[in-house]
């Protein structure tokens, strides 16, 4: 475990519940404390907030401007937390739609402080908009990317690359033990775990059960706006097809240790590193970078997003040899296990912090 000499200051428009467990770690590796200041989510956003033991929190007044592409948000009082809490170093979201980052930056740097930036990376993009985008993350000290690919494009859009540092994105601590599964299996158990709402395509993978010709048993785990409409569905193209409800936490337990392979149709879901904890292999849609790192060819597939023939064929694939989904699955656990966990992630950070202190 690496430590922090200093006292952190870090920067968040939500705190989502998920992201709980790594700030309080974060949190104990700075010998200093480190202060947090996050705000609340649109209530249309319908993200779970949490609060933090070890990290002192201090709660943004969030003011969200416009909507869609045009969104803005502004956290009042970011300043005046600043001259509060004083902070050796600041850690922000790498983001130029939250109007406030850049006078935070400009008081630390006043003061001879560092900001280290935090993100998902920025697609390619020419002229002026470079310019800009180039113009942003210029201001920071370090970058913190959530994957391999963010600093990729960090590095292409011309910040330094000895300066970006990979945090593999992660909610979930390192696995004391893989899940025991038989070699031989009467009948498959598919599970889903997330949100259920358009973009995850959940309609898909019910279409994919049915094709499969074998029946399997499908666990979907979680709620939202679509469930009616998925419910109906279900019992008319596969009725082997159970909905359990939202679950979180420990309730999740018997419904990955059930399961034999883990599928993420649309876009989003940290639940993926989750399934690996319990020696899952995964299919998952490809989307900002962060499968990346944790899904390969040794543990699973990524497919397109919205391409169902790429869906059906990939678990055609990895039910076909049950003995090989399960090797899939001990490597999964492998890579959370050793690789992509919340400790490895705060280690990254404290490595990125004493690099510019």
């Amino acid at each position: 475990m690496k430590i922090y000499s200093g006292r952190l200051g870090l920067q968040q428009r939500v705190l989502p519940s998920y992201r709980v467990p790594f700030f309080d770690l974060l949190a104990s590796q700075c010998e200093g404390g480190m202060h947090l200041f996050a705000g609340s989510p649109r209530p249309a956003e319908m993200i779970a907030s949490g609060k933090t033991e070890v990290a002192k929190l201090t709660e943004a007044k969030n003011i969200h401007l416009f909507g869609g592409m045009f969104y803005l948000c502004y956290q009042q009082g970011f300043v005046n937390w600043l001259e509060e809490t004083d902070p050796d170093a600041l850690i922000v979201e790498a983001n130029p739609r939250y109007l406030a980052t850049s006078y935070a930056v400009k008081w630390m740097h006043s003061r001879g402080r560092k900001v280290i930036g935090w993100g998902l990376g920025s697609p390619s993009v020419s002229g002026f908009r470079k310019q800009r985008r180039l113009s942003f993350i210029s201001q920071f000290d370090a970058m913190l990317s959530y994957s391999q690919r963010g600093a990729e494009e960090y590095a292409a859009l011309g910040f330094p690359r000895e300066k970006i540092f990979v945090a593999h994105n992660s909610v979930s601590p390192a696995p004391e033990k893989p899940n025991s599964r038989p070699l031989t299996v009467d009948r498959v158990t598919i599970l889903f775990v997330g949100r259920l709402q358009a973009r995850k395509r959940i309609d898909s993978l019910l279409r994919a059960c049915s094709a499969l010709g074998t029946n399997p048993r499908l666990l979907i785990v979680g709620d939202g706006p679509e469930r009616a409409a998925l419910e109906s569905l279900a019992k008319e193209i596969h009725p082997s097809t159970e909905f359990i409800g939202a679950k979180h936490g420990v309730e999740l337990r018997p419904f990955f240790a059930q399961a034999d392979l883990f599928v993420l149709p649309g876009t989003g879901g940290l639940a993926v590193q989750e399934a690996m904890s319990y020696g899952l292999p995964v299919i998952v849609a490809k989307g900002d970078g962060t499968q990346d790192d944790l899904v390969r060819e040794k543990n699973g597939w990524q497919i397109e997003p919205e391409n169902y023939g790429a869906l059906l064929a990939a678990m055609k694939n990895a039910l076909s040899d049950i003995a090989r989904l399960r090797e899939m699955g001990k490597e999964s656990f492998r890579i959370v296990s050793e690789e992509i966990n919340i400790q490895k992630m705060a280690d990254i950070f404290v490595e990125a912090l004493n690099s510019i202190s």
